[in-house]
């Protein structure tokens, strides 16, 4: 059996748009549109059977489209998808390889995108707080037993009111409950070459959003991850805003979600 792809999608016709990604193992869609509806696909393919499960949905937001698919997955393995992820073919064969040979509650894999074009690391290796802030949705497979009552905060990610960091988060919770994260640097997928649909340039939005996630990782430690941002990315957005400013609208989200959480 193949892992489970659980694929957020926006106003898509129908349950066929997986073929344009090239998946092959079973799946489940939830597609964000006008109608409240679900059925469930049965397709033969060579290695035996795969089962689509759609589900049609008006309620928005990304995170909140994640869980959805999280409790209609059936598992064992699953893995987080885009609806701009093209799968290589044998992706299924690599995902499953890996959770057989390495005892882990969560692998994440290497998928090719035009800001990333080469694996972060060279070798297997054991993730940690630091080590997943580099990570995107889309990398991630799971076993489904592992995340039971971990789910996404759906304050974040496109659609809620801090459209980034939802992965970020999630990987946060896990460590923090003891899951054993190994990041495999083979590559699965890649993602196409589009303009992205939330990223809107290094305005006071993105800054604030990049404050209040750093504040649902860690009250304590959010300060000095406002800081080495500001400065490790300070090449990225001094064309946008200068250091000093970046750091005030972080801080100004970390207070905003400090004031959030604490109601």
């Amino acid at each position: 059996m193949g892992p489970e792809v659980l694929l957020s999608a926006m106003h898509l016709a129908d349950e066929s748009y997986i073929d344009s990604l090239n998946i092959h193992s079973s799946c489940v869609i939830i597609n964000q549109c006008d109608r409240d509806s679900e059925k469930t696909v049965t397709r033969t393919v060579p290695s035996g059977q795969m089962d689509i499960r759609y589900v049609e949905t008006t309620q928005r937001g990304l995170s909140k489209s994640r869980n959805m698919a999280i409790r209609k997955a059936s598992g064992p393995v699953c893995i987080l998808c885009d609806n701009d992820v093209e799968y290589v073919d044998g992706y299924d064969e690599i995902i499953n390889g890996a959770f057989a040979k390495y005892d882990a509650d969560l692998i994440v894999f290497f998928i090719k995108r035009p800001e990333r074009s080469r694996p972060i690391f060279k070798n297997p290796r054991r993730m940690g707080y630091l080590s997943v802030l580099k990570i995107f949705s889309p990398e991630i497979a799971f076993r489904l037993d592992s995340v039971k009552g971990i789910g996404f905060n759906e304050l974040f990610g496109a659609g809620a009111k801090y459209f980034m960091g939802e992965e970020n988060l999630f990987l946060y919770e896990c460590l923090k409950r003891k899951k054993k994260i190994v990041y495999v640097p083979e590559k699965i997928a890649e993602v196409r070459d589009e303009e992205s649909t939330w990223f809107k340039g290094y305005n006071k939005e993105f800054f604030v959003a990049r404050g209040a996630n750093y504040a649902a990782m860690s009250r304590i430690f959010s300060v000095p991850l406002i800081l080495q941002f500001a400065v490790r990315k300070r090449k990225l957005y001094s064309d946008s805003m200068g250091m000093i400013g970046a750091i005030i609208e972080m801080f100004r989200g970390r207070r905003e979600y400090e004031n959030l959480h604490c109601r």
